[in-house]
């Protein structure tokens, strides 16, 4: 937790949103950091929790439904430049279509930095003619410049998951 937010570099009065906070793991160091925090979690139950905290604006909905122009306050089809950071530890089985779905708002984008399954990582940043190369490196690397910034093992997790882990920034 403390690499992923060394990367990330959080500096107060920044707009950071963060995806999945679950139980605040990584949430606590990042709001420590800013003093505020905007979070999106589809679980009732830790959305009522984290509620509960003043330091955090919480955002009960799937990640997919979230208007994040709307966060920042951007008319429709008038996206300003990058003034929005988003984090988070993405859900394995809706990774690539939650990175489709913030493709729509790049423009308001400075940074992104995602934990996710190492696969999609090296999908992510793969270079042409490779085996890895393919929709997801094209689409993505169309609006980003990405890196492969951290490794995760499954011992990081408890309990530990059966895939490798890795944090990704994409600028």
């Amino acid at each position: 937790i403390d690499a992923i937010v060394r990367a990330i570099n959080p500096r107060a009065g920044e707009r950071i949103v963060e995806i999945g906070p679950g139980l605040a793991a990584l949430t606590q160091p990042l709001v420590e950091r800013l003093g505020h925090l905007v979070v999106i979690e589809l679980d009732r139950d830790l959305a009522a929790r984290l509620r509960s905290r003043p330091d955090l604006t919480v955002i009960e909905s799937d990640v997919l439904k979230v208007d994040f122009a709307a966060l920042v306050g951007a008319p429709a089809g008038n996206l300003p430049a990058g003034n929005l950071r988003i984090v988070g530890n993405l859900p394995y089985n809706i990774s690539t279509p939650i990175l489709f779905h913030l493709l729509e708002v790049a423009p308001l984008v400075i940074d992104q930095h995602f934990m996710l399954q190492r696969e999609v990582v090296d999908r992510m940043v793969a270079r042409p003619s490779t085996a890895a190369y393919g929709r997801l490196s094209v689409m993505l690397q169309w609006r980003y410049a990405m890196d492969n910034i951290l490794a995760v093992p499954p011992e990081s997790f408890d309990p530990p998951p059966r895939v490798d882990s890795a944090v990704v920034r994409m600028v």
